[in-house]
């Protein structure tokens, strides 16, 4: 017998996988309140120079509307009409015919800026002046903070592979709190980028464990109803950060309003199981059988596993339970090495897709938090159709489909003019559930490809794949200096491109979870694996 059919014996979908699921709620909300708090906390609002120190008579307000005439005129326009936001007149020198630009002598903001707060009352930008020669920086603290998720995810693919998955979340909840807290009271913009990079490594963990946690105590037939309501917390959470950062417009309490939900779950980690796969897999058996055991009942199924011998349980305990496993077995053999460098294309692809467009929510018609939230929005009925499909076409179907039809959203969105703004919204909506669709999808799928005894390690690599692409996402938005369609065709051939590759993995479709190396090297069918074992019981059935 395999471990999945005692899975279906104990109840494979019961109260205790919802009591899981939802135990994992609290901080997978947190996630994408942290992945795209940068939207907001860096957010630049309007600004110009602070030119109300050159004479007391005229309005000191750090308000723009405030700004009187005789400070306009200290002000240079640039060609559309408006202030510069980086210049301002050596001397003053009033306008003639709306211009007071001409041969007169510009020189940098000597006195600060005056920021328009009308939308955020303050942000890092507002908070440490990051305009100017100075602005990007904080394009550049995303980009440090998902370079600590990227470090975050080895980190903890390793330890939770070979310490479990109980403790390492335990490590990434501590983490999270402990340095998303600090940063909301950082004195400088370094210690600030510090910390966020360290909470971004703690975070790492919780985005790897807990979907790998929910998905091994499930088998086959479940699988995926398992993840994509894991899933579902993630729009949640998108959602919800939307509501927050309105009614929470200052940067450091908003950063605590979006942390202290883990507070709750290190109270809630003492009722999270271990992996009862993963125990088994490390040659734990008794512990497994206690786990077990504790699942059976809650599903009202107690008769089952009282039945069976410690001794049956044991011989289920995987061939490779005695050694240890590093990053490097990903690309030891044949299959899995192509597995591993397929997915990590996979994962590059998805996720710069994905947060490229996240994260441009300007000139979308809408203020910053509605496009927020119907970004979000848009991903729950991509989450349900991919729940249907998964089961119907497949893993790979659905992975690759949805990563070519999002580069074709945005393909078709650089040839529609911009006059057509309602179009343009409407696919680019379509675009985000595409790639909130393939996101769903490729996790799932990562977590069938590769073995227990190397499923983290295997999915941290993906995950660090994801935040190179995540890091870089940032910065394709940069490109738009050079030629203001180039974001947009980066996108397009990234999305496209990756999605064709996925097409070199293989199906898992009703596959079980291999267990060891060899599972993934000489892939069981669907009824093959293991040998089977007998259980051996105290009754007489």
């Amino acid at each position: 017998m395999t471990f999945d059919a005692i899975l279906e014996e104990v109840g494979s979908l019961g109260p205790f996988q919802v009591v899981l699921g939802v135990l994992m709620l609290s901080p997978r909300i947190v996630l994408p309140c942290n992945f795209l708090l940068n939207n907001f906390i860096a957010a630049v609002p309007p600004h110009r120079c602070d030119v109300s120190r050159r004479n007391p008579s005229w309005n000191s307000s750090r308000d723009l509307e405030g700004v009187a005439a005789g400070a306009a005129a200290a002000v240079p326009l640039g060609d559309d009409g408006e202030p510069l936001t980086c210049r301002m007149f050596a001397e003053p020198s009033w306008r003639l015919a709306g211009n007071g630009s001409g041969a007169t002598p510009t020189t940098e903001c000597r006195h600060g800026w005056v920021y328009d707060n009308s939308t955020f009352s303050s942000t890092i930008v507002t908070e440490w002046d990051l305009v100017c020669d100075w602005k990007h920086l904080p394009q550049t603290t995303n980009t440090i903070f998902f370079v600590g998720l990227m470090l975050g995810s080895l980190l903890f693919g390793v330890l939770s592979d070979n310490y479990g998955r109980k403790p390492s979340l335990l490590a990434s909840y501590v983490l999270s709190i402990v340095f998303g807290l600090a940063s909301a009271f950082a004195d400088s913009y370094v210690l600030f980028t510090a910390l966020r990079f360290f909470c971004g490594a703690g975070l790492a963990g919780i985005s790897l464990i807990s979907f790998t946690l929910c998905a091994e105590w499930v088998a086959t037939t479940h699988r995926a109803s398992m993840c994509v309501i894991c899933s579902l917390a993630w729009s949640l959470g998108n959602m919800l950060l939307a509501a927050l950062a309105y009614l929470v417009n200052a940067w450091r309490p908003l950063i605590v309003t979006v942390t202290a939900p883990l507070a709750l779950a290190v109270l809630t980690w003492w009722w999270v199981p271990e992996s009862a796969r993963w125990l088994l897999a490390n040659g734990k058996a008794e512990e497994a059988h206690l786990y077990l055991d504790k699942c059976a009942r809650a599903n009202n199924r107690p008769k089952f596993l009282s039945a069976v011998k410690l001794e049956a349980l044991s011989r289920l305990e995987m061939s490779d339970k005695n050694k240890k496993f590093s990053l490097l077995h990903l690309f030891k053999t044949p299959k899995l090495r192509q597995i591993s460098l397929v997915t990590g294309i996979a994962w590059y692809g998805t996720a710069v897709t994905y947060y490229g467009i996240s994260l441009n929510l300007d000139g979308f018609g809408l203020n910053v938090y509605l496009t927020q939230f119907v970004y979000a929005a848009i991903e729950v009925p991509a989450k349900l159709l991919i729940y249907v499909l998964v089961d119907r076409i497949g893993r790979r179907a659905c992975l690759a489909g949805t990563m070519v039809l999002t580069g074709t959203c945005i393909g078709i969105n650089i040839l529609v003019p911009r006059a057509l703004w309602l179009v343009r919204s409407a696919v680019a909506i379509l675009g985000k559930g595409l790639s909130e669709a393939s996101f769903t999808t490729i996790y799932l799928y990562t977590i069938e490809l590769f073995p227990t005894v190397l499923r983290q390690k295997g999915l941290g690599f993906a995950n660090v794949m994801s935040r190179i692409g995540v890091s870089v996402a940032p910065l394709v938005l940069l490109l738009e200096d050079s030629w203001t369609l180039l974001p947009q065709v980066v996108l397009c051939a990234g999305a496209t491109s990756c999605g064709l590759a996925a097409l070199a993995l293989p199906e898992t479709l009703d596959r079980r979870l291999p267990e060891t190396i060899g599972d993934v090297e000489e892939p069981p069918g669907r009824s093959e694996g293991q040998e089977e074992v007998p259980l051996e019981t105290n009754d007489a059935k």
